[in-house]
């Protein structure tokens, strides 16, 4: 395998073990406050995203995010091989990251999430954070590329609080939440509404961005 996946690979691991074990350790140290509970999980998600961007960005993009290599493959900036590479790393490391923050905490390392997320408050949430996180990468990797890191996860710590989702803004990551039920988990039937909604945003986002962020035009 290329060094792309396995560094789409690794940063997923971590990422989306972050998102399940800070999200399990918050829920037991709340106390029940879950506006406490949910602020452990953002520090510690935005923190991580910080630190694997500024890693594996020059391997791969550290995209961790089918939706955001999505868009760059319709960008024409990757091959559909390389496309199909860094989704399966995404995935093929995410999954056993969930499963890792399961073992860490003696959870089942096997379950579903009976969590519900649905409705139209919660989809248009999912739409608008997924639509603002493609939007900040490619604003900020025309115009300051070295500020992505810092943006991605800016963004992401913002997004956890004023979305009414709490920015799942990444269809592997909303799949690997279905598989534990736990303070960061999603019920599988909810998965096909958030992903399309996902989907939708990121696709909006690239329509935004190529308009916005193309180079202007000289005067006539």
């Amino acid at each position: 395998m290329n060094r792309d996946f396995w560094a789409e690979a690794i940063g997923s691991f971590f990422l989306f073990c972050t998102v399940i074990g800070s999200g399990i350790m918050a829920e037991r140290l709340a106390g029940g406050n879950v506006a406490v509970a949910l602020l452990g999980n953002t520090i510690a998600t935005g923190a991580m995203l910080f630190v694997l961007i500024g890693i594996f960005g020059p391997m791969s993009g550290a995209h961790f995010n089918p939706a955001v290599t999505l868009v760059f493959r319709l960008r024409g900036e990757l091959t559909s091989a390389t496309t199909l590479r860094l989704i399966a790393g995404q995935l093929a490391g995410g999954i056993p990251g969930v499963w890792a923050a399961h073992l860490m905490f003696a959870r089942p390392i096997l379950e579903l999430s009976s969590k519900a997320r649905t409705g139209t408050g919660q989809w248009a949430g999912e739409f608008i954070a997924t639509f603002g996180l493609v939007f900040v990468i490619l604003g900020t990797s025309r115009h300051r590329p070295q500020a992505v890191p810092a943006s991605v996860a800016l963004y992401i710590v913002a997004a956890y609080w004023f979305t009414s989702s709490t920015s799942f803004a990444n269809p592997a990551i909303t799949l690997a939440r279905a598989l534990s039920d736990s303070f960061a988990g999603i019920a599988p039937a909810d998965v096909p509404a958030f992903v399309l909604a996902q989907l939708c945003g990121a696709l909006a986002a690239m329509v935004a961005g190529r308009f916005i962020f193309s180079p202007a035009e000289p005067s006539a």
